[in-house]
């Protein structure tokens, strides 16, 4: 391609110093180039933050702990990456795109080899933290470089088409994880982003820019400090607070840790000049808007990553695979959805995107909260699928949303600022859902026990069916009704797992319908494009 054209469309894109060379050496393709390699780094991340949920009913067998133990698998990797996504900006600005992405994919690969090879729960927490940095890190990274490599009018559909290989890793994913599980060991999930972040770190290292002569800005360590302990104290008072109670002092203590150094890390940003989140940013209306859906939004959907996996494992009883298998429709549906849901917030309002996926979001999990033991395997697909279709409508939208209007410079704190909301409502998704199935299950399991007493008939009668089951299976005596009142008890807590379940879907229903009033109080930033 000739010089001049290169030329035209660095100022068309208002490319910074550091690209030109890099788009005079490869061309305008360098901006797929350039996409693919973030890109990567993103599919090794995304696969790590969800194929685990289809190896925790391994994993709790193997290391012997509860559903509420086992969330921090989860909650640590999402609480990780909220955090150090506040650092992406300065990380650019520090040792560059180049330097963050192989700094990020190695951390990556440390954490994927620790928890692969981890003999106890807090080793594997530790594994899980290290893979959640470089995904914090390197998540905002994606919509930075495509504002700065692809001009106005292209970017949404830069995005979707983005979203794809994201997008793949979700679908194709938990297959392959189930895969692994079934037929070697839960261990091997931690394995399959590698060769992800391999590819990333070669092709980061050819088409990615270094650090731009810019001095980087100081960074802001005491509010990393601050937020990490809000973060970390609030995340274990609500995880801990059934098991503790929420009146004991631990609890009500680390509540009071989570709120007032949360306190001091808004009163500490509002006075940085170089604050680690900006705050500022917030005092725009689309922004802070976009931002609060964006944070319930990746409530829901985070929560439902993790639940609908343990339900098909947990009261379906499918194996690791087939839970893998029937993820894999709902995965494809987006592939074929973000192109175009991408390519329509170009054009058309970014309001009603948002309201039609939250809206398929809404009745796909109004539907799962019907779902039970003999719900069939192709039923539930199809409610996956039109739960993903709100996915692939709405995430475009609110990455469009997110960061138009704003100026170049600060794209990088606008990016990850609304990253952050995002990733933030997910660590508190995963975490209060959790919680809610744990307390929720308990309440239904209590609730059941106190209807079933030998005064009922019905009781009555199942105990004697299950005294002549026990007595095939070899029992006798006195032995005959306690082994039948403890199938008895398996039936109950069976199903008052089932009504825990349906409760969290219900609730998560009515969360992504909640997230419609602040979208219609959104303005329009930049009118919609209905250009080619």
């Amino acid at each position: 391609m000739r010089s001049t054209e290169v030329d035209a469309y660095i100022v068309e894109i208002k490319a910074t110093p550091e690209l030109h060379p890099l788009f005079h050496r490869f061309g305008i393709a360098y901006r797929w180039y350039a996409m693919l390699a973030v890109v990567s780094a993103n599919i090794a991340a995304v696969l790590a933050s969800t194929i685990i949920n289809v190896a925790v009913p391994d994993i709790m067998g193997a290391f012997g702990i509860g559903q509420d133990d086992a969330q921090w698998l989860a909650t640590a990797n999402l609480a990780a990456a909220t955090i150090s996504m506040l650092c992406s900006a300065w990380m650019v600005s520090r040792i560059g795109l180049r330097g963050t992405v192989l700094l990020g994919m190695s951390i990556f690969l440390l954490g994927s080899l620790m928890g692969g090879l981890a003999t106890n729960l807090e080793t594997m927490v530790v594994s899980r933290i290290l893979q959640g940095i470089p995904a914090g890190l390197l998540t905002p990274l994606s919509m930075t470089v495509i504002f700065q490599v692809f001009p106005l009018g292209k970017r949404g559909l830069a995005m979707g088409i983005s979203a794809i290989g994201i997008i793949l890793a979700p679908a194709i994913g938990p297959a392959a994880g189930g895969l692994a599980v079934d037929a070697l060991s839960w261990r091997y999930v931690f394995y399959l982003g590698a060769p992800f972040s391999v590819m990333s770190l070669i092709l980061g290292s050819i088409f990615l820019p270094g650090r731009g002569e810019s001095k980087p800005a100081p960074f802001d360590w005491f509010g990393l400090i601050l937020l990490t302990i809000a973060l970390i104290s609030l995340l274990i008072a609500l995880s801990n607070g059934e098991q503790d109670g929420w009146n004991s002092n631990r609890i009500l203590g680390h509540f009071f840790i989570a709120v007032l150094f949360g306190t001091l890390f808004v009163s500490w940003e509002r006075r940085q000049s170089h604050p680690l989140l900006a705050l500022e940013l917030f005092a725009q209306r689309n922004f802070a808007i976009i931002s609060t859906v964006g944070f319930v939004f990746g409530a829901g959907l985070y929560a439902s990553t993790y639940l609908v996996p343990l339900f098909l494992q947990l009261v379906q009883h499918l194996t690791a695979t087939a839970s893998g298998f029937l993820l894999m429709p709902a995965g494809f549906i987006m592939v074929l959805i973000f192109p175009l849901s991408g390519r329509l917030a170009d054009r058309y309002d970014q309001r009603m995107l948002i309201t039609v996926g939250s809206a398929f979001f809404a009745l796909a999990f109004w539907l799962l909260a019907s779902a039970d033991a003999s719900t069939s395997f192709w039923t539930l697909a199809y409610w996956v699928v039109l739960s993903r279709i709100g996915v692939g409508l709405v995430m475009p939208a609110l990455q469009m949303g997110a960061l138009a209007g704003i100026a170049q410079a600060n794209l990088n704190a606008a990016s990850g600022s609304f990253s952050f909301m995002r990733q933030l409502g997910g660590a508190f998704g995963v975490n209060l859902s959790s919680v809610l199935l744990e307390q929720r299950t308990q309440m239904h399991r209590a609730s059941f026990i106190d209807s079933q007493t030998y005064a009922n008939s019905d009781v009555l009668e199942v105990m004697q069916s299950l005294g002549h089951y026990a007595a095939q299976l070899g029992f006798s005596g006195t032995e005959t009704w306690n082994a039948a009142r403890f199938m008895l008890l398996q039936m109950i807590h069976s199903q008052a797992l089932i009504a825990g379940f349906k409760d969290n879907f219900l609730i998560l229903s009515l969360v992504f319908l909640a997230a419609l009033v602040p979208t219609w109080m959104l303005r329009r930033s930049v009118s919609p494009t209905r250009a080619g």
